[in-house]
């Protein structure tokens, strides 16, 4: 499974600059917040939070 180190580090900025909680995040795609925060911090690396990590990145046109 490949590393997306630089998507997860984008997401945790795009988060920071316009103010969105972790915990949202969690909320609008149904995750435990747990989650969330164990895949952002790269805890949790396996193919669904790989997953989630594109979703997200596209969802959001992140950079």
């Amino acid at each position: 499974m490949p590393e997306i180190l630089n998507g997860r580090e984008a997401i945790l900025k795009y988060l920071a600059d316009n103010h969105i909680r972790q915990s949202s995040l969690a909320k609008v795609y149904g995750l435990p917040r747990q989650d969330v925060y164990a895949i952002l911090k790269g805890r949790k690396n396996d193919k669904r939070a790989n997953e989630f990590v594109l979703k997200v990145i596209n969802d959001y046109g992140i950079k």
